[in-house]
């Protein structure tokens, strides 16, 4: 008793394929034409070897691999194609550090509880750790936070125009 999902007749046909020495991938293709089913090239040999039909006899035009010293190598394989794999990396020249844009103005250097609603809000100090920021105190533009000078500092040309600046009413609540 032959425990297997072949039928018969597929049984039959490989059998026959095998005799005309086809390769089992070979056969593979004809039983699926044939009988219109899914084996696979290890699905044949498998089904050979349990029938006892599979041997170590390979086909007449099986040429065995190449030696191993013959085949391509890794490290053969990178000097070949190391030309074509080098990544040239762009040249940087050096530039000059721009300028940087100055107001010819003299800040007044208000703290933020010095400063009034029409008061210019430019900031000036905080870079290092404990500098106090200061503010420019000049009175500002009708629709900037900024006064003219420090406006046409800040907004590049062609930039959209600022939001405008409206007044908050704050609420003093006492804590219970």
């Amino acid at each position: 008793m032959e425990p297997s999902n072949w039928a018969s007749g597929h049984s039959d046909a490989l059998r026959e394929y095998l005799a005309l020495g086809m390769t089992y991938s070979a056969i593979a293709r004809a039983i699926n034409a044939k009988f219109n089913t899914a084996y696979s090239r290890n699905a044949t040999i498998g089904r050979a070897k349990r029938m006892g039909l599979a041997g170590t006899n390979r086909p007449r035009d099986w040429t065995p691999p190449a030696p191993r010293d013959q085949r391509p190598s890794l490290r053969r394989l990178r000097e070949h194609y190391a030309a074509a794999s080098r990544w040239f990396g762009p040249v940087f020249e050096s530039v000059e550090p721009p300028k940087l844009r100055c107001v010819d103005l003299e800040p007044r250097l208000l703290s933020l509880l010095e400063l009034e609603p029409g008061d210019c809000r430019y900031p000036y100090g905080g870079d290092t750790e404990g500098e106090a920021i200061t503010f420019c105190g000049h009175p500002r533009r009708e629709d900037s936070s900024y006064c003219t000078a420090h406006f046409h500092l800040t907004r590049g040309p062609g930039a959209a125009p600022e939001r405008v600046v409206g007044t908050a009413s704050l609420r003093i609540v006492e804590a219970a």
